[in-house]
């Protein structure tokens, strides 16, 4: 099994218009959509549309929309409740293929709440074959959260069992404004 990890997941949705941008005006939408994201909920995605086995791990509570169109997508998913709403990323098209892209922040993640994920990434990881740690990290989150990590499933899995592997390139770091951050 594969496990990923999305420290600061996302709703993508897209939003597709029939003309340019046009700065300052208001443009009706040809078409939207919504999907469950960012670069470890992808991955999962990914892994289940090719039918191998998976299990997303994200902060987020069982209503929240990212983790409740986990389940309608059928991909197996784990939620840390953090009692607070998932950030939303939109994403602005034209038809020239031009895209602007606009991504909240997150939800602030206490010492506790980063703790509590890390315990359930480590319980997860429990006979997974890889970790993917991928994203973004969200306001809270050590710096070297995803080095920290590593660290404790070298540490807590029985001969190094579980590869890891990250993506962080572009991700932003808490207290940044990196506008090419997943």
């Amino acid at each position: 099994m594969i496990i990923t990890v999305t420290p600061n997941p996302s709703l993508d949705k897209t939003v597709e218009l029939p003309d340019p941008l046009a700065v300052g005006q208001v443009q009706r939408a040809a078409a939207q959509h919504a999907e469950p994201g960012g670069k470890g909920v992808n991955i999962s995605r990914a892994l289940t549309a090719a039918g191998h086995q998976t299990l997303a791990l994200l902060p987020g509570d069982p209503t929240d929309p990212v983790l409740t169109a986990l389940c309608e997508i059928g991909v197996a998913h784990r939620g840390l409740p953090v009692g607070e709403a998932l950030r939303t990323n939109i994403a602005i098209t034209d038809p020239a293929g031009t895209t602007t892209k606009i991504n909240e922040r997150g939800p602030q993640l206490d010492a506790a709440a980063v703790a509590g994920f890390q315990e359930m990434i480590l319980r997860a990881a429990q006979g997974a074959s890889w970790a993917a740690l991928a994203g973004s990290l969200p306001p809270g989150a050590p710096t070297d959260f995803y080095a920290r990590l590593i660290t404790a499933l070298r540490e807590n899995t029985p001969d190094d069992a579980v590869s890891a592997s990250t993506d962080s390139t572009g991700a932003e770091s808490p207290g940044t404004d990196d506008a090419a951050a997943d």
